[in-house]
C-alpha cells in the first residue's frame, strides 16, 4: 500500500536494516543507501558510527556520539536561556507590547525554541517525522505531570481557576487535533493552518479574558475606593496576573553595593575582555560544587556564544552596550548565518563561480563594524542599539536551528544502532532533553514563592510547542515539497502516547476543580505515579511485551 512520501514510523527506511549484517560490511552499506544519509544536519552520524573506526571500537563511537548529544541540549539550553529569549524581550518592550501580548508570543517563542526547531527538523526528514510527534507529546506528558506534579510537591497552592481551565481545554483541543490527524494518516495545508489558527485564537483569548479581568478590577477599586480594605484588595493576587520575578531591585541593591566609589572608565580592551567573561566571580564563592562542575562544562560554549551573538538588555542603564564586542558581533552574526543557513550549503557558495558567499558577508560586516566603532563611544548606546537585539534574534535562532538538526541526526543514528523507533527516541531522551531546562526553572520559581507562575508556564508553553512545532514543521515540509505530508501510524505506541497525553489533561481538568483548584502534595505524587507508569507503558509497547490483536 504505497501513498505519499513520508512516512511517520520510518516503516519504509532501509538503514535500519543495516544491524542486520556483519560488522565487516556495515561501513560499506551506510556508503552505498540513501536512506543513511540525512540531508540536514553538518555531521552523517551514521557513518561516523560504522566508518570512522574499526568495528570493534563502534561502542566508543556510540559513548561519544551520546556525549556530544548532552552538549547540543547545553548548547540549545544557553542559546535560549542566555540570549534568544533576552533579546525577544528586549524586542518586546521596544516594540511597547503588554505583558500579556509579550507572554503569550514572544516570551512563548523564546522558552519554547528547543522543541519548536526539534520538531521543524524532524519534520523536514521522511524518517524522523516520528521524533517530532515523540517529543512534542512526551515533552507535554513530562511537563504537565513530572514538572506540575513537583511544583505542587515542593510549593501546594491554589491554582487560578480561569487561566487553569483555559490553558487545559485549549490544550486538549491541540491533542484532539492531532488524535484526528493520525488517524486520517495524512496533513494537508488546512489542517497546518488550522494548527496556527487554534494558537492565534489562544493569544486572542488570553489578551481579551486579561482586558475584561482589568477593567472589572479597576471599576470595582474605584467603588470601594474609601473603603478600608482597600488595601487588602489591591494586594491580592489575580487569577490571570503573574507576579514578576525579575528581582531588578534586589539585582540593583546588590550591584550598588560592589559599585566603585570614584568615577572609573574601563579601556576598550577591559571592556571587551569583561565582555566574553561569563563567570560571576561573587556568584561562584555562593554556588554549590554541583554547579561549579556544570558553570565549568559550559563556560567554553558560553564565551564561543558570547563572541558570535549580541544580546540587549533593556534591564541594564546602558542596555548591555559593549562597544568592541558588538562591533565583532557586526562580523562574526552574520558570518554565522551565512554558515549555519541550511546546514552550511551557501557557506562555500560561489558567486560566478569566482567570489565565495562567506568572504563577501565578512567584507560587508567588516565595513559595517569599523562605521560603528568610529561613531560610537564606549559609555552612551548608540539609538540603533535595538537593532543589534533583532540581530541577535536571528543569530541565536539560526544556531538553535543548527543545534537541533544535529540533534534529530544524532538520535536518528541512535534508533539505528539501538533498534528503537524515533517515537521511542522522542518522547523519552528529546523530550528530556529539552524539557529537564524547564523542570528546574519551573521548580525554582515554585520555591521562591511563585508557584502559579510556574504552573502558568507549565501549559502556556507546551500549548506553544505542539501549535507551532506541529504547524510550522508540516507547513514547511508542505511548502517545500508541494505535497500532503502523509503519516503512518500503525505503531501502537504512537496511540499509548497520545491517549496518555490526553488522560493526563481529562483527569487534571476532573480533579483539581473537585479539589477546589487547590494543588497539593496528594496530587503531585499522583502525577509523579501517572508518568511513571506511562514510561513503563510505553516501553513495554515498544518491546513488544504489550500488543493489541494478534500479530
Amino acid at each position: 500500500m504505497s501513498r505519499g512520501v513520508m512516512l511517520f514510523h520510518g516503516s519504509v527506511d532501509e538503514c535500519d536494516m543495516v544491524m542486520n549484517l556483519s560488522a565487516a560490511n556495515r561501513c560499506a552499506f551506510v556508503n552505498n543507501t540513501p536512506d543513511c544519509s540525512l540531508e540536514d544536519g553538518f555531521i552523517n552520524y551514521l557513518w561516523l558510527a560504522f566508518c570512522l573506526l574499526p568495528p570493534h571500537l563502534t561502542p566508543l563511537t556510540i559513548t561519544l556520539c551520546i556525549v556530544w548529544l548532552f552538549f547540543l541540549f547545553l548548547i540549545l539550553g544557553l542559546c535560549a536561556s542566555k540570549f534568544f529569549c533576552p533579546n525577544l524581550s528586549a524586542i518586546s518592550s521596544t516594540l511597547r507590547l503588554t505583558h500579556n501580548v509579550a507572554g503569550v508570543t514572544f516570551l512563548a517563542f523564546g522558552n519554547g525554541a528547543p522543541d519548536v526547531f526539534s520538531a521543524v527538523a524532524a519534520f523536514s526528514h521522511p524518517h524522523t517525522a516520528g521524533l517530532a510527534i515523540g517529543a512534542l507529546f512526551g515533552a507535554g506528558i513530562f511537563v504537565t505531570t513530572v514538572v506540575a506534579g513537583s511544583v505542587a510537591l515542593v510549593k501546594p497552592f491554589t491554582v487560578a481557576s480561569r487561566p487553569f481551565l483555559r490553558d487545559v481545554i485549549f490544550y486538549l483541543g491541540a491533542v484532539f487535533w492531532t488524535f484526528i490527524i493520525l488517524y486520517r494518516g495524512n496533513i494537508a495545508l488546512g489542517e497546518t493552518l488550522g494548527y496556527l489558527s487554534l494558537y492565534v485564537v489562544y493569544v486572542i483569548t488570553v489578551i481579551v479574558s486579561a482586558y475584561i479581568y482589568n477593567r472589572q478590577k479597576h471599576s470595582a477599586t474605584a467603588s470601594i475606593h474609601t473603603s478600608t480594605h482597600v488595601s487588602e484588595f489591591q494586594s491580592s493576587e489575580s487569577d490571570d496576573e503573574v507576579p514578576s520575578l525579575s528581582n531588578r531591585g534586589i539585582q540593583h541593591d546588590y550591584e550598588d553595593e560592589y559599585r566603585p566609589l570614584l568615577p572609573y572608565s574601563e579601556s576598550t580592551v577591559q571592556i571587551f575582555l569583561s565582555s566574553i567573561n561569563p563567570l560571576d566571580h561573587r556568584k561562584w564563592r555562593r554556588k554549590s560544587w554541583g554547579w561549579r562542575t556544570l558553570k565549568v562544562l559550559k563556560m567554553p560554549l558560553e564565551v564561543v556564544l558570547l563572541l558570535i551573538i549580541p544580546v540587549v538588555d533593556p534591564d541594564k542603564e546602558d542596555r548591555n552596550w559593549r562597544r568592541p564586542l558588538n562591533c565583532l558581533h557586526l562580523l562574526t552574526a552574520p558570518l554565522v548565518c551565512v554558515l549555519t543557513f541550511q546546514s552550511g550549503q551557501y557557506g562555500t557558495y560561489m558567486i560566478q563561480g569566482d567570489f565565495p558567499v562567506w568572504l563577501l558577508t565578512l567584507l560587508l560586516g567588516l565595513f559595517l563594524a569599523a562605521i560603528v566603532f568610529f561613531t560610537t563611544s564606549n559609555d552612551t548606546p548608540p539609538p540603533f542599539h535595538s537593532v543589534f537585539s533583532l540581530l541577535g534574534f536571528v543569530v541565536s535562532a539560526m544556531v538553535i536551528s543548527a543545534a537541533a538538526s544535529e540533534v534529530v541526526s544524532l538520535l536518528h543514528m541512535l534508533g539505528v544502532v539501538l533498534s528503537l523507533s524515533n517515537t521511542v527516541l522522542g518522547l523519552t531522551l528529546l523530550a528530556w532533553g529539552n524539557s529537564i531546562g524547564d523542570c528546574f526553572s519551573d521548580i525554582t520559581i515554585a520555591r521562591q514563592g511563585y508557584p502559579r507562575m510556574a504552573i502558568s508556564a507549565c501549559f502556556g508553553g507546551i500549548i506553544f510547542n505542539m501549535l507551532f512545532g506541529v504547524g510550522l514543521g508540516c507547513l514547511q515540509h508542505v511548502y517545500t515539497h508541494n505535497k500532503v505530508l502523509q503519516l503512518d501510524p500503525t505503531g501502537l505506541l504512537t496511540w499509548v502516547l497520545a491517549g496518555s497525553l490526553g488522560l493526563s489533561l481529562v483527569l487534571s481538568f476532573v480533579i483539581v476543580p473537585l479539589c477546589r483548584f487547590h494543588l497539593g502534595r496528594f496530587y503531585g505524587i499522583f502525577l509523579l505515579a501517572f508518568y511513571a507508569i506511562f514510561i513503563i507503558v510505553a516501553l513495554l509497547t515498544e518491546f513488544g511485551k504489550i500488543r493489541v490483536g494478534s500479530a
